[in-house]
């Protein structure tokens, strides 16, 4: 045998040697990895948020009123763009008229943006408190569009939220802000009604418990294959089909954002999913609770998904007749249930 023939089989018989120990670093390295990414899994979606027994009284939304609200917007007051001033203010009086009727203190907030005069309507229930808690929705709509979805599914449920709330129990002060200018070309801008009302609260010295955004809360499908996912890892975490409601917090808000889910996931048998991330993940800041983590306020967004489901959205096929009542007003009794918890603190 040769020197260098020897060296050779010297080195093999070393690599060989040391094989074992290296499928154990290997099998020891999967085992951080797979167990970092099921960390991290957990850390986005908290799977194991328990649900949360309702108060007493125990609220329930009615999904023909919602139906009813949703027309109203869609068939009534349509468009309602930013440029339809006259469209925004009819509806805007439509929503005080009911929520005055629900028992709230009504009133408006006027803020001019390019020379034109916009409006947000707000109502309060319950003494005041110190620390509020915020439920709004954006009554606006995409252009000429219908937007029953985007957003007059979310508006009607504020509706409904304060017909609940009018005749609940509340120790603490709940407001409810149905905004403008939510949609484009104000969209994610200093202009949006909900920037105006979260600035005017931060320069008063008003605190908040909680602000709770209801954006697109209309469209469920059972069909496999029907939710869509911003990054394509959470297709593990969360279900397939398009059947959930989903509370959306940032990284400050997980607190929050297991009260909420709580609460709902103990309300009705709507499945309630949760995801916690920074808002560079495509969807999470994009819509009016975006304005109060910019002051520096908790905030959550509770949504079907927008577009991440309804293929509808942004089209003028997104019409009254192609939403889910019924589960659309588990999702707003799941909200009032998370309200009384969180007011009542």
């Amino acid at each position: 045998m040769t020197t260098s023939a020897a060296t050779t089989l010297e080195d093999a018989r070393a690599i060989t040697a040391l094989r074992p120990r290296y499928g154990r670093w290997a099998a020891a390295a999967a085992t951080l990895l797979l167990s970092s990414l099921a960390a991290i899994g957990a850390f986005v979606s908290q799977p194991l948020v328990a649900a949360l027994p309702p108060p007493a009284p125990a609220l329930s939304a009615d999904p023909a009123r919602m139906e009813r609200d949703v027309r109203m917007l869609v068939e009534e007051f349509r468009p309602r763009g930013y440029r339809q001033i006259e469209q925004l203010d009819r509806a805007a009086a439509y929503l005080r008229d009911e929520l005055s009727a629900a028992g709230g203190r009504v009133t408006e907030q006027l803020y001019d943006v390019e020379g034109q005069t916009y409006r947000n309507v707000l109502a309060r229930f319950g003494p005041d408190s110190s620390a509020r808690v915020v439920v709004g929705a954006h009554y606006d709509a995409a252009n000429d569009l219908p937007g029953a979805d985007d957003n007059a599914s979310g508006v009607a449920g504020l509706l409904e939220l304060g017909r609940m709330l009018g005749r609940a129990p509340l120790r603490g002060d709940v407001e409810l802000v149905a905004f403008t200018l939510e949609e484009p070309p104000y969209f994610r801008s200093e202009h949006m009604g909900s920037a105006h009302h979260a600035d005017a609260m931060q320069a008063a010295g008003v605190k908040v418990r909680a602000m709770i955004s209801l954006e697109m809360i209309g469209y469920f499908t059972d069909e496999e294959g029907s939710q869509a996912f911003p990054l394509a890892p959470l297709s593990m975490l969360y279900p397939t089909k398009g059947n959930f409601v989903a509370v959306v917090g940032n990284l400050e808000g997980l607190s929050l954002v297991r009260t909420i889910k709580g609460a709902m996931r103990g309300a009705t048998d709507l499945p309630a999913y949760s995801l916690s991330a920074p808002g560079l993940v495509q969807g999470v800041d994009w819509s009016d609770h975006r304005s109060y983590w910019e002051a520096g306020y908790p905030a959550v967004m509770i949504t079907d998904t927008a577009f991440l489901r309804n293929r509808r959205y942004h089209t003028d096929k997104d019409t009254p007749d192609t939403l889910d009542y019924a589960r659309a007003a588990k999702v707003v009794t799941g909200v009032a249930q998370a309200v009384l918890a969180l007011a009542n603190e």
